[in-house]
């Protein structure tokens, strides 16, 4: 079978985050989660994504096909941007054509592929808790928190507003302290200090208990962006910038409890996958 490695949210190769994608296109089923978490393990990127056709192409819940995401140490309720990446090749080999329907953990998911090439995917607006700042987070990330959210429980992040975006490019995060603080990680965010740079927000995310130092762009975090920029700026459509090494650029527009998340993607790797299930 054929195995991808697709940089997503970006438009060049080598930049955005990479996601390595297995599609089942003639099965109707998952092969057992021990292989698929071994696969992710070796594959060793923030997620690689699976997916199959739904029975009679049309399934529950008017959906098109089952999506499921694996870091290299676990299962993820939410990914975004192994989303794009299976759309982007669902649309590449021709397996589907405008919007595809995913059935994931997290309830069902969007995506939709434009005449330009980038993906409109529609996720579920993740929900805002103001939280009391947890002891040993400023020592955790090297800086002051202006203010800290809890983001629910399909993400399981903090969220930390600190002062500038030259801190958020500077952080060197404690990662053991990190994943002693939330579920999956923190996401540490700042306004853009020069907007006219094409970016609203900047961000870094940092996700330890999923076996990820540091993801390069994370489309799951931008669900909770989004209601927190637009809620700051005033505006419901914006783009963040993830300031990783690698960088990457996500669309958002929040759609009250839905957000949708546009962004690039680019095939880099094309493999066959010897070891079958």
């Amino acid at each position: 079978m054929k195995i991808r490695i697709v940089d997503a949210f970006t438009p060049h190769p080598f930049g955005g985050n990479p996601a390595g994608v297995v599609l089942f296109p003639d099965a109707h089923a998952f092969p057992a989660d021990d292989w698929l978490q071994r696969v992710a393990a070796e594959v060793n990127l923030s997620e690689t994504a699976y997916a199959h056709p739904l029975p009679g192409g049309r399934g529950e819940g008017e959906t098109d096909w089952a999506l499921r995401w694996f870091t290299p140490v676990t299962e993820v309720d939410m990914c975004g941007h192994a989303t794009l990446a299976t759309a982007h090749v669902l649309g590449e080999t021709g397996l589907a054509t405008g919007t595809v329907r995913f059935t994931a953990r997290c309830g069902v998911l969007a995506a939709t592929v434009h005449d330009d090439g980038t993906i409109t995917m529609d996720f579920p607006t993740s929900p805002l808790l103001p939280a009391e700042l947890p002891d040993g987070i400023e020592r955790a990330i090297g800086a002051p928190a202006v203010s800290v959210h809890d983001t629910g429980e399909l993400i399981g992040d903090l969220l930390v507003e600190v002062a500038d975006e030259a801190t958020v490019r500077a952080l060197e995060p404690d990662l053991a302290a990190v994943g002693r603080l939330s579920r999956r990680g923190l996401v540490v965010t700042a306004e853009a200090e020069d907007p006219g740079r094409g970016y609203d927000f900047v961000s870094r995310a940092f996700f330890p208990n999923a076996g990820i130092d540091e993801d390069p762009v994370t489309g799951s975090a931008h669900t909770a962006l989004a209601p927190f920029w637009s809620a700051r700026l005033g505006r419901t459509e914006l783009t963040g910038l993830q300031g990783s090494a690698r960088t990457g650029l996500v669309r958002t527009a929040l759609r009250g409890e839905r957000t949708l998340l546009t962004g690039s993607a680019v095939t880099v790797i094309e493999g066959e996958l010897l070891a079958a299930p």
